[in-house]
């Protein structure tokens, strides 16, 4: 694949794990999924980084036994939903931020995710939008952080919806943000995209708002009419802000050529969800690092009628697998096509790792080897499902 460099001036650490917190730790007895192939090995930690890893087993006192479980890298989100369901777990119904948030963080890390981009959306399409409270929320996160509450890395993904007047001047003060790692530019108003069929948008919006057709058709004229008159400034107005930020920017729901060749011409560098297998095509040539669903892996194919992941799997146009709405969907979606595939579980485990780092620019974390942070996972395969036994976060334990 072709992954965008790291953007020189971000750093690749953050929270209060990154130091370490761990002095030595010594796992053996493992099949180790490390680059280019799975062995059997150990791997030897110090200060929360791999200093050492090697085959066969050691008899160094104190060392864990794996008893050959797989030790895997942690896993690595770049785009979840997770964290609005924990801040509206109904319609209508505000949840505490501290309490939601570390409830989502105990899921992201029981499900093996060890770093994660928090998407947030930005930008009140009147479909639930939380503009009004973004920055208070990535305060929360933060703080949460600071005070080492959380298990996994919490990292920023903005979801910009481009319907809306002002987008840029919203954005403009989260890109200091150091923990902010990717934009996205989203389009969902009816008749676009993911969205072509107005039909396709109204049985989505009924479904998860309740609304009337008046209210459908009252919406969906609205939002046309705002795409139409902010979209075009909106995206050359956000694609600079990244540009000057040295921040990842994604396209979202690419369905055409045409989509893609506009997103290349912005620099963007991602292209989430492509709808199609064209469009996934496309993005591959152009060097553009695509994201498809992994539970759309899980089920089989997506669940509103656009491309199957695996069919991007084996035409060898996907880059990357992103959790979307149900995190445990990214472990049991490698495995899934492991089963199916033949696939060796090194490249497939290298979409929810090594790949997703590198196309946000962490270079520090995705493999088992040296002188990477030892984010790690004890995953024994089961017959029907994957199991976890143990999440460390450089070196340390967490779940």
């Amino acid at each position: 694949m072709t992954v965008p460099k790291a953007p020189a001036t971000r750093s690749t650490l953050s929270g209060p794990l990154a130091r370490g917190d761990t002095d030595e730790l010594i796992l053996t007895n493992a099949r180790v999924v490390g680059p280019g192939g799975v062995w059997h090995g150990h791997v030897v930690v110090r200060e929360g980084t791999i200093a050492e890893v090697g085959e066969g087993d050691t008899r160094v006192p104190g060392a864990v036994d794996l008893e050959g479980d797989l030790l895997t890298p942690g896993l690595v989100e770049l785009h979840s939903d997770n964290l609005e369901h924990h801040i509206q777990p109904r319609p209508k119904v505000q949840w505490p931020f501290p309490p939601a948030i570390m409830a989502h963080d105990a899921q992201i890390a029981g499900a093996g995710i060890t770093t994660i981009l928090d998407a947030l959306r930005l930008g009140d399409d009147d479909v639930g939008g939380e503009a009004g409270q973004s920055a208070q929320l990535v305060d929360a996160i933060a703080e949460a952080g600071r005070r080492n509450m959380l298990r996994a890395e919490h990292l920023l993904h903005i979801r910009a919806e481009l319907a809306v007047p002002d987008l840029a001047e919203a954005v403009e003060p989260f890109t200091w943000n150091p923990s902010l790692r990717l934009v996205s530019l989203m389009d969902h108003s009816p008749g676009q995209r993911q969205f072509q069929d107005v039909e396709v948008w109204k049985t989505y919006y009924r479904g998860k708002y309740g609304y009337t057709e008046a209210q459908l058709d009252a919406l969906a004229c609205d939002l046309q009419a705002r795409a139409a008159r902010h979209g075009v400034r909106n995206r050359e107005a956000l694609a600079k802000l990244c540009v000057d930020h040295y921040i990842p920017l994604a396209s979202h729901d690419d369905t055409t050529e045409e989509h893609v060749a506009e997103a290349a011409a912005l620099g963007v560098s991602v292209s989430e969800f492509p709808t199609t297998r064209a469009a996934a095509t496309a993005a591959h040539r152009a060097g553009i690092a695509t994201v498809a669903g992994a539970p759309n892996v899980v089920r089989g194919g997506s669940h509103s009628g656009n491309v199957a992941a695996e069919e991007l799997v084996g035409a060898g146009v996907l880059d990357c697998l992103s959790s979307d709405y149900v995190p445990v969907s990214l472990l049991h979606a490698v495995f899934g096509l492991h089963r199916k595939t033949g696939r060796d579980l090194s490249d497939l485990f290298a979409l929810v790792t090594r790949n997703p780092a590198r196309m946000v620019g962490l270079t520090d974390r995705g493999e088992i080897a040296p002188g990477q942070r030892a984010d790690l996972l004890r995953v024994r395969d089961q017959a029907d499902a994957p199991v976890i036994g143990t999440v460390w976060r450089a070196g340390r334990r967490v779940a």
